[in-house]
């Protein structure tokens, strides 16, 4: 994706992107015909402003909160190349997801002693 840290990963059976927090910023359906970005909503009310054809929020409160549908088929490359970076952006400035945080403090802990006999 060519975005410092992403990973792409694996999400109710469809591709996702997390950023180095663990977190997903954006996905892709099992069939390539919608992505979804997770943007603010002021971001999501601009870019369905200027593209929409291309820009849905998703349902319910998914979509209040920003995520934003992206109809594929009448993407323009750099359009949804400015929301997924926007996306990016946000998810990468929150703290690390709970599984993320779970395995680097399960990294940390101490280890037994081994018992001696």
């Amino acid at each position: 994706m060519g975005l410092p840290g992403v990973v792409e990963a694996s999400h109710m059976r469809h591709p996702d992107f997390r950023a180095a927090n663990g977190r997903i910023f954006a996905t892709i359906n099992e069939d390539d015909t919608r992505g979804m970005a997770a943007l603010t909503p002021e971001q999501q009310a601009d870019f369905i402003a200027r593209a929409p054809d291309t820009f849905v929020p998703a349902a319910g409160a998914w979509g209040r909160g920003g995520s934003t549908m992206i109809v594929l088929k009448n993407a323009d490359a750099e359009i949804v190349g400015e929301a997924v970076t926007m996306a990016w952006r946000r998810i990468s400035a929150l703290p690390a997801s709970k599984s993320k945080a779970k395995k680097r403090s399960l990294s940390k802990k101490p280890k037994a002693k081994a018992a001696k006999g």
